[in-house]
């Protein structure tokens, strides 16, 4: 019978309703990136999503973007912050299933992809209870069951939610290993789990000529404590007197953003780093491709799509030992890592690569092999749609 109904899905493409928080909008194209862009690699092999964008009605309104495949766009009542989020599932739930249950009669679902248990993991666990459609659910980074981003008895329910929801879930799909390893840490190990590494387009980050003939450290992530900025503008400062031209180039925005501008200043390199705030996903492409070093020593991340980009690239890139890519860097072969929150390593390390001009090339020659032999978004693509057809009805 299973055999059977997977051939028939086989036969007639699938159909994935996706329900995310994260989609490039008309004010913001980079946010979700990483769900949109598989979305549209999933589309040339066949596979047909229709995505719900969802969103707290107390956030500002989002607008659909013109795209190959654009999202509609929900919003559904919160309790705002952390706390709202262990009942924000259900409220999403009512928002949207009556919506789920005109596609369905339009055309059938065959399976629903949520990201993140909650509140997407949650809504998609009552609708299946409800319209009998099967769910996988995504985890994108290491705080898979909110613990860390909710305290205090709204944690605690948060936590036994995102395990009904793992352990009702068709599939569990982990960015990395790291992230598996929290799964079942906490779902005490009875859920059915699968790795995606997130892929990368190796056309549009594509290797270049650097064009500028200063020595660059670009990092970019949100700026929060946890990326590790801090770090690497300490690290730069202590790199100044041997590299007289260094510059440093940050991307992203965050609450970090003015401490950090304040630690420069005090460090004296305020004249070398560079704040570029939010960038397109064109800007992101060109800037790793002028860089002479991709660093972000970032000590609690899933994997780290910006990494595997800078990496397709063609660039040298620094990362921390104990994180999701540990699973792709191998130390001294295709980049460097180095351990969270250790300054020293990290100046040694950019020292180093800084000094060898041979080297990086290496480095970032063998790191554009292994994007193009295991991480691009076709390949995402491939191990996506395996998963939904074990899924399907």
């Amino acid at each position: 019978m299973v055999a059977a109904a997977q051939t028939q899905n086989e036969q007639r493409g699938l159909h994935v309703l996706t329900l995310t928080p994260f989609y490039p909008s008309e004010s913001d194209e980079t946010s979700g990136c990483f769900v949109s862009e598989p979305v549209e690699a999933l589309a040339k092999i066949g596979i047909t999503n229709t995505v719900f964008a969802v969103q707290p009605f107390y956030r500002k309104r989002s607008r659909p973007r013109k795209g190959p495949i654009a999202a509609s766009w929900h919003r559904y009542f919160s309790l705002p912050s952390g706390f709202g989020l262990s009942t924000a599932g259900a409220f999403l739930f009512a928002r949207i299933v009556s919506a789920v249950r005109d596609l369905e009669r339009a055309r059938h679902i065959d399976v629903i992809h949520a990201h993140g248990p909650l509140p997407c993991g949650h809504a998609a666990m009552l609708i299946a209870g409800e319209l009998n459609i099967p769910y996988v659910v995504s985890v994108h980074g290491l705080d898979a069951f909110s613990t860390e981003q909710v305290a205090g008895r709204a944690g605690q329910w948060a936590r036994r939610i995102s395990r009904r929801i793992f352990h009702s879930a068709k599939r569990v799909i982990c960015i990395s290993e790291a992230v598996r390893e929290k799964v079942l840490e906490g779902a005490a190990g009875s859920c059915r789990t699968s790795v995606v590494y997130n892929g990368v387009d190796p056309e549009r980050f594509s290797p270049g000529a650097a064009s500028s003939t200063e020595s660059v450290l670009l990092c970019v992530g949100n700026l929060i404590p946890t990326k590790g900025q801090d770090l690497l503008l300490r690290a730069a400062a202590s790199l100044v007197s041997e590299f007289p031209g260094l510059r440093v180039e940050i991307i992203g925005t965050g609450a970090a953003g003015p401490q950090l501008a304040d630690l420069a200043r005090q460090l004296g390199i305020e004249k070398q780093v560079r704040f570029l705030g939010k960038q397109s996903r064109l800007e992101v492409a060109n800037s790793m491709r002028r860089c002479t070093v991709f660093a972000l020593p970032s000590r609690f991340e899933g994997l780290g799509c910006v990494y595997l980009e800078a990496m397709s690239t063609e660039k040298p890139v620094v990362g921390c030992r104990g994180q999701g890519i540990a699973e792709v860097i191998r130390h001294g072969s295709n980049g460097f890592l180095v351990g969270p929150e250790n300054e020293k390593e990290l100046t040694l390390a950019l020292a180093i690569l800084l000094r060898d001009e041979g080297l990086r090339r290496n480095l970032g020659r063998q790191a554009r092999d292994t994007i193009l032999d295991r991480f691009t978004l076709a390949k995402q693509a491939e191990s996506l749609t395996r998963i939904y057809r074990e899924s399907a009805r």
